[in-house]
């Protein structure tokens, strides 16, 4: 079994700037995509951000210039550094991976969810 768990969520107001964490752990695995998804209730959750193996980074348009996604892959850590936080980034963002491990193959693991809310 592999777990991840999320950290850093909180309050802000909007303008600021806060850093989420999510950190893989388990035994004979490695991890290939890594994304940052968030969700609002009531509504699909959508994709934030994703980073490969490679450190290639995709974003939504709506984060695009705002939001840095990194990762240490000796950590198996993905990070999202979130900056000039507005009122409609306020969700639980979830972390999620495509991990290998042995005499499974590939399976997709999902965070416990964090809660980030952007209000003055």
């Amino acid at each position: 079994q592999v777990q991840l768990v999320e950290s850093g969520g909180g309050l802000v107001q909007p303008g600021g700037s806060l850093r989420l964490s999510c950190a893989a752990s388990g035994t004979d695995f490695s991890i290939n995509t890594m994304y940052w998804y968030r969700q609002v209730p009531g509504e699909q959750r959508v994709l934030v951000a994703r980073i490969t193996s490679s450190l290639n980074t995709n974003y939504a348009d709506s984060v695009k210039g705002r939001f840095t996604c990194s990762r240490d892959n000796a950590k198996n850590t993905v990070y999202l550094q979130m900056n000039t936080l507005k009122p409609e980034d306020t969700a639980v963002y979830y972390c999620c991976a495509d991990v290998w491990k042995s005499g499974l193959g590939y399976q997709t693991y999902w965070g416990q969810g964090t809660q980030v809310t952007v209000s003055s």
